[in-house]
């Protein structure tokens, strides 16, 4: 499968770009969803060759997304971040290449007006900061820009780094640094970003987990964050998603969702979905809801 380091997508006057930190990512069967197994992967055939593999694993990409507006750039979940020590080897000691990324759609760090997190997970804001290396210190990324975090959401975390299970260090490295320099704003979920840009609520997988809605000259897109990790889980959004804090919440976020999306013609661009990233939720009859993605 191909890998373009950057794809990019109109709605309206803005573009959406997406920048792929780890490719094709396959783990085990239940990485997305807590009771699945190979043969329903594998019985689904919309899904393969590009969400899937021939024997029922579930293929993801860990990516950010930058959306230029015609007055703003705007990050949308900054992903893992480069040369960070995280719980598993995928996604420790990272190279700089998001930034190379960035810097191919002729935007600097410099240039980004606002950084939005859908919600704090360590893949998800890894390049709000950059580590300097004559002071060993963490440093905003994007220093002209004001960093959105769901007022919710910062203050679970207050408990969430305590509670012996996630791991405290994207806080203290990419989260803390910003607070600490007054370039966070805590935001209410269905906060308006922009003009172009704005936040529904999805709380679930996070206590105060949002999506990124778009809007410009009658084109619609919405940018999942976690909600879901994986067209798979557009068929089946009432099973229990793996990585949900509160599963009930999360089982109903991804209900509503699917609901407000399926045949709507939105764009649905998917925080880990593989190539092709976008597409639209479709019915194909009866109980046949698939994730049609572009291209395809």
């Amino acid at each position: 499968m191909a890998k373009e380091h950057v794809k990019s997508w109109k709605v309206g006057d803005c573009t959406v770009s997406r920048i792929v930190e780890v490719w094709d990512f396959q783990d085990d069967i239940n990485m997305t969803m807590t009771d699945a197994t190979a043969d329903e992967v594998i019985a689904l055939e919309w899904l393969h060759p590009h969400y899937a593999t021939p024997d029922g694993r579930q293929r993801m990409n860990f990516q950010g997304f930058v959306v230029q507006t015609p007055t703003k750039v705007v990050v949308v979940d900054s992903c893992i971040g480069a040369g960070r020590d995280r719980q598993f080897d995928v996604f420790t000691n990272l190279p700089e290449g998001f930034l190379e990324d960035l810097e191919s759609l002729g935007i600097s760090r410099h240039d980004v007006d606002i950084v939005m997190c859908t919600h704090l997970h360590f893949d998800h804001v890894g390049w709000n900061t950059y580590r300097d290396a004559e002071t060993g210190e963490y440093r905003p990324t994007f220093p002209n820009a004001r960093y959105l975090f769901g007022k919710t959401e910062f203050e679970a975390w207050k408990d969430i780094r305590n509670d012996g299970i996630h791991h405290p260090g994207h806080m203290i490295e990419c989260i803390d640094p910003i607070v600490a320099l007054g370039l966070a704003d805590l935001i209410e979920a269905d906060h308006v970003i922009c003009d172009e840009l704005y936040c529904e609520p999805s709380h679930g997988h996070t206590p105060g987990h949002v999506h990124v809605r778009i809007s410009s000259k009658g084109e619609e897109a919405v940018i999942t964050g976690d909600l879901m990790h994986h067209p798979m889980q557009c068929a089946m959004p009432e099973r229990d998603a793996t990585f949900d804090m509160d599963k009930d919440a999360g089982r109903a976020s991804r209900l509503r969702f699917i609901e407000k999306y399926t045949d709507s013609g939105v764009l649905v661009i998917g925080a880990h979905f593989a190539e092709p990233t976008a597409g639209h939720i479709r019915l194909h009859g009866e109980g046949d809801r698939r994730f049609d993605g572009l291209g395809l």
